[in-house]
Parts: C-alpha cells; sequence; structure tokens
C-alpha cells in the first residue's frame, strides 16, 4: 500500500503541476491532456513484457526496480523545458511504472486464497485515494510555498519532493518483500504449511487455462479488458483534470488541493466495506456494474451542475462509484486463469485499461480546447461508464461466484 501510494502520487501529481506548469510550458489543454496521458501508452507498451519478467524473476527485486526507475524519471519532470520534453518524459514514467499494478494483483495471487481477494485488493487499492487525498492538499502547499525556493517554480519542487518517497521504498521494499510465502522467515514453520494448504485448496480457475498464448484470446478476457478500459477512461478522465475543474471554481492552489481531495476521502470510505460485501456474498458482477453505472449517472450530473457544491458532490459519487468497482472488477480476471497466463492475462487487462488512461485525459483536453468547457467531456465519459457497468454485468454474471 505504501508503494502504491507513492506510485499514484507520482503518477497524477502532473495534474496539480499543470495549474502553474502549462503556463511556464506553453502548453494548450489539449497538450497538457495529451501529455498527461502519455504516461499510458509508455505503461502500455511495457506491460506485458514486465508482468512476465516478474513472474520470472520474483516480485521483490521487480517491484524495487520499478520504483527506483519510475522515482527518478518523476524527479526529472522537473527540469522539462517545453512540449516536447514533457511528452518524452511522461512516456518514460509509462515505461518505468510499467509492470507495477498487474505486478501486485498477480503477487497477491500468492498470498490470499480466492474467497478473500476483493476484500485484499481493497484493502490494497484504497491507496489511490488515500494518496490522492493527502496529495491534493500537500501538492498546493508545495506549488504556494516552495515557489521560487532556490530559483525553481512550485510546479518544479512538487516533482523533486514527491519523487523522494518512491525512490526510498524502492529500497526498502528491496529487502522488506518476500516473494513466496514458503520464504517468508517472519512466519513459523506450522504457519508457512497452514497457508500453503490452504491456497492449493483454492478451487481452479473455470477455465483451468494456463497456456499464455491460449488464455489471451479468450473472448471473456478480452470483454474484462474493455471493462477495465472503461474504468481507467473515467479514473483518468476526472483525475487528470479535477484540479483544473476545481480551480475554476474561483480557488487557489491551497484551497484547490483541500477541495480537490474530498472526491478520494469519500471513495476511500466506500472501497473496503463495499469489496468485503462481494466477499461475503461471493457476488462478483453485480458489485463491479452497479458502482461503475453509479459513476457514470454521477458524471452526467456534473455536467450540467451550474454550482460548485452541486458539482463536488456529483464529483465525489463519480469517484465512490469508480473506485468500488475497482478492486471488485480484480477479482473476475484472476478467476479466470492460473499460472503463466495469470500473469500475462492480468497484464494485458491492465495494458487495455491504460489506453483508457491515455484516452481519459485527451478526450477531456481536446474537448476542453474546442468549447472552452468540460461540460460536453463530463458527459461522454458518463455514457462510457454506464455501458461499462452493463458490460460488467454481463461477462460476470455467468461465472461471478467464488468457492469457500
Amino acid at each position: 500500500m505504501l508503494c502504491y501510494f507513492c506510485a499514484y502520487l507520482d503518477r497524477v501529481n502532473v495534474s496539480f503541476a499543470a495549474l502553474t506548469m502549462n503556463r511556464d510550458l506553453g502548453l494548450s489543454p489539449a497538450a497538457y491532456g495529451f501529455g498527461a496521458g502519455l504516461f499510458f501508452l509508455g505503461y502500455v507498451a511495457f506491460e506485458v513484457p514486465s508482468n512476465l519478467i516478474l513472474e520470472r524473476v520474483g516480485a521483490r527485486r521487480w517491484i524495487a526496480r520499478i520504483m527506483v526507475t519510475w522515482s527518478l524519471i518523476s524527479g526529472a519532470t522537473a527540469f522539462a523545458a517545453g512540449e516536447a520534453s514533457f511528452y518524452a518524459l511522461r512516456l518514460a514514467l509509462g515505461l518505468a511504472e510499467a509492470g507495477f499494478f498487474p505486478g501486485i494483483i498477480l503477487y497477491l495471487t500468492f498470498w490470499f486464497p480466492a474467497a478473500e481477494r476483493a476484500r485484499i485488493v481493497g484493502t490494497f487499492m484504497a491507496a489511490v485515494p488515500l494518496s490522492a487525498a493527502f496529495g491534493g492538499p500537500v501538492s498546493g502547499l508545495i506549488l504556494t510555498a516552495a515557489d521560487g525556493a532556490l530559483g525553481l517554480a512550485g510546479w518544479q519542487w512538487l516533482y523533486l519532493i514527491e519523487a523522494a518517497p518512491s525512490l526510498v521504498l524502492g529500497f526498502v521494499a528491496l529487502r522488506i518483500l518476500t516473494d513466496r510465502p514458503a520464504q517468508a522467515h517472519w512466519l513459523t514453520p506450522d504457519e508457512r504449511t497452514a497457508l500453503a494448504a490452504r491456497l492449493a485448496a483454492d478451487p481452479r480457475p473455470v477455465a483451468a487455462e494456463e497456456r499464455l498464448a491460449a488464455a489471451l484470446l479468450q473472448p471473456r478476457l478480452l470483454g474484462l479488458a474493455l471493462v477495465y478500459f472503461g474504468l481507467s477512461t473515467g479514473l483518468y478522465a476526472v483525475g487528470m483534470w479535477l484540479p483544473q475543474i476545481v480551480s475554476g471554481f474561483g480557488l487557489g492552489p491551497l484551497a484547490t488541493g483541500f477541495v480537490s481531495a474530498l472526491p478520494y476521502v469519500a471513495a476511500a470510505c466506500v472501497m473496503v466495506p463495499w469489496t468485503r460485501r462481494s466477499d461475503r456474498t461471493g457476488e462478483r458482477a453485480w458489485h463491479t456494474g452497479a458502482p461503475a453505472i453509479a459513476a457514470g449517472l454521477a458524471l452526467a450530473v456534473a455536467s450540467q451542475a451550474s454550482a460548485p457544491l452541486v458539482s463536488i458532490l456529483a464529483l465525489s459519487a463519480c469517484a465512490m462509484g469508480v473506485f468500488a468497482a475497482l478492486p471488485t472488477f480484480w477479482t473476475l480476471p484472476t478467476a479466470l486463469l492460473s499460472g503463466r497466463a495469470a500473469a500475462g492475462g492480468i497484464a494485458l487487462v491492465n495494458a487495455v485499461g491504460g489506453i483508457g488512461g491515455f484516452v481519459g485525459p485527451s478526450l477531456m483536453g481536446w474537448i476542453k480546447d474546442a468549447t472552452g468547457r468540460f461540460d460536453a467531456a463530463l458527459a461522454a465519459v458518463g455514457l462510457l461508464l454506464v455501458l461499462t457497468g452493463l458490460l460488467a454485468a454481463r461477462l460476470g454474471r455467468a461465472r461471478s461466484r467464488v468457492g469457500p
């Protein structure tokens, strides 16, 4: 959770840097949206190979490598000098971070039985809204307080300061993480044996698919990849632009940071209870689809709202829906695949979702450039989320329950 907390902070702090960086670098809304989304093209390009490497060399070494590399590139973004260098650094950051999230999802399957995974993934993914809720006020404070120190702008200090924890945690992960329960020195021999027996007793995935090529071509897996595309589009379309939407209410950087944190605080409050409910009932399909539909409807309200309070409430409802759907969603592909195919399949789903991470911010920027407003973009993303929720329910309905 600490690693993901810092990873997400380094991924989206560009949304706060943009409050002053865009002016300094001469970035238009479309250019910013494209550059913010470029992260995900690099992410997609190296996603499947990265996860296959992790499965081969072990989570401890590969996650540590990812964290050290991305922290260095994130800090280097402070020295972007224009549109081209901004694009190059965002693309490189995606390449560096590729494999981290699907690697952790795979890693968790080595430690927790299927019946507990929604709760575990939900607890792990709570790091995302917590990171955004914490990062908003801190980023606003850095932009305000550090501006001009040692001749650097506030947005440059933001990148440098927020990259440091990731660098430290990379070396901590190398020392602390254990690849498999059998290697966990902090468990007694009896505990290791008991955990291994419980994991071995898990029902085999319904498809029992272990061959990589065949697994990646399964229609249901490709459908799940489309679901994740929709969820990622909604997550990053709003997340990458939220500070600029909020600053449009007439707020300064510090106030924007605090107000932008509210949707993520709300999301953090619902993630774990919702995933616990999914584990308790064993139902996965509608626990993914229903909150996605609710998120889409909330964005439709936000697109028509004129009062700032209504906008923030609707955006908070959207965040709650997306972040409730995401961890439950990840129980679906992990129940479908096993063996080496799980590493490739999870990475494929996440890679297609990464394309949504590119499309969402770019779409918002393009529409903002063309119209000067966000309402049409929010409505379009809201419709996509509703369709995503319906597809998730359809795909998960036939095999939505896990064994004890």
